[in-house]
């Protein structure tokens, strides 16, 4: 090689090294704490410190997180609760890291080198310890609401085009629940018996959601409950939660089955039928607890037809006042 050759190739490469690597894009982002952090215009490596709230959502949206809270079986292994049953992914199908529960392992957190951490205030891991890994974002569900999650989480990772779809979709299903069902003319409900009490809530999650949507009504004593919360009562409010169809739900997560859901209304007080008309007339409609309770699109899709499937189209008999 002549030296005029080897010259012009030491400078390239002298020159190649010399430029620095161009720094990434970046914007600010106010989070659910009130901190204005700078973060990643494009964030790749999401670690997502909450399953329920943040997991499932960014999977929906079609984007991966490299690491992910969880919830640990009796065997000791992790899982990404409800996930296997609304998007049939988990840890042991995937490249998403187990991080743990409550708090999260750090250590692991660091391990998975990532350029954003997203997590909630239900998170115990301190987010000072989480902010010298990487960039770190707070989000609360309990402000924005479940599927306001999906909103911050569409933003923070450009997939607003793919949320659209998603609602796009839900709207259609409400729709057809409206086109074949008179909805403000039936009263519907959605109860749990939890240690000799029973729950109702405002709204329950994507089945109440959907209820709500489309227009159904609810007992008095439920929309007197605050949105997004829910009470527990004795037995004498069973026959003020009642309605022409009712709904009860039972855990698949923990093995339960219809009869579980039941047996726990029956320890709020024995022969709990006698006292519900949508008992007493078969209107009483029992279901899994991970879709009906989930917020989540596909859950959302799951439940619109669940409730024409089992309401549209029958003889029922309705709820004297």
């Amino acid at each position: 090689m002549s030296l005029f050759r080897l010259f012009v190739v030491s400078a390239v490469a002298v020159t190649v090294l010399a430029v620095p690597a161009l720094a990434q894009e970046t914007r600010s982002f106010t989070d659910d704490a009130g901190r204005t952090v700078e973060i990643l215009a494009d964030p790749q490596r999401i670690a997502s410190l909450q399953d329920l709230s943040i997991t499932i959502p960014l999977i929906e949206l079609g984007v991966y997180p490299v690491a992910s809270h969880g919830r640990t079986t009796e065997a000791g292994e992790g899982f990404i609760r409800s996930s296997k049953v609304l998007t049939g992914v988990d840890f042991d199908n995937s490249d998403i890291t187990f991080l743990g529960n409550l708090p999260v392992d750090v250590e692991a957190v660091a391990a998975a080198e990532p350029d954003l951490i997203i997590t909630t205030p239900w998170q115990t891991a301190p987010v000072e310890q989480l902010e010298a890994i990487a960039p770190t974002i707070v989000l609360d569900d309990t402000v924005r609401g479940d599927f306001g999650m999906y909103e911050a989480l569409a933003e923070i990772t450009g997939t607003t085009d793919t949320l659209a779809i998603l609602e796009g979709r839900y709207d259609s299903q409400i729709e057809q629940i409206k086109r074949l069902i008179d909805t403000g003319s039936i009263s519907v409900n959605v109860i749990q018996g939890v240690e000799g009490e029973v729950l109702s809530w405002h709204t329950y999650g994507g089945l109440g959601r959907v209820l709500r949507d489309a227009g159904f009504a609810f007992p008095e004593r439920v929309d007197a409950i605050p949105e997004g919360e829910f009470a527990r009562m004795s037995a004498e409010a069973l026959p003020e939660l009642d309605a022409d169809f009712l709904f009860v739900t039972y855990r698949t997560d923990t093995l339960e089955t219809p009869d579980d859901a039941l047996g726990h209304l029956e320890n709020v007080i024995p022969n709990f039928c006698d006292y519900l008309h949508a008992c007493r007339e078969n209107q009483m409609i029992v279901m899994p607890r991970e879709e009906a309770s989930a917020s989540s699109y596909y859950a959302l899709g799951v439940m619109a037809y669940t409730v024409i499937s089992h309401i549209s189209g029958r003889d029922f008999t309705p709820k004297s006042e």
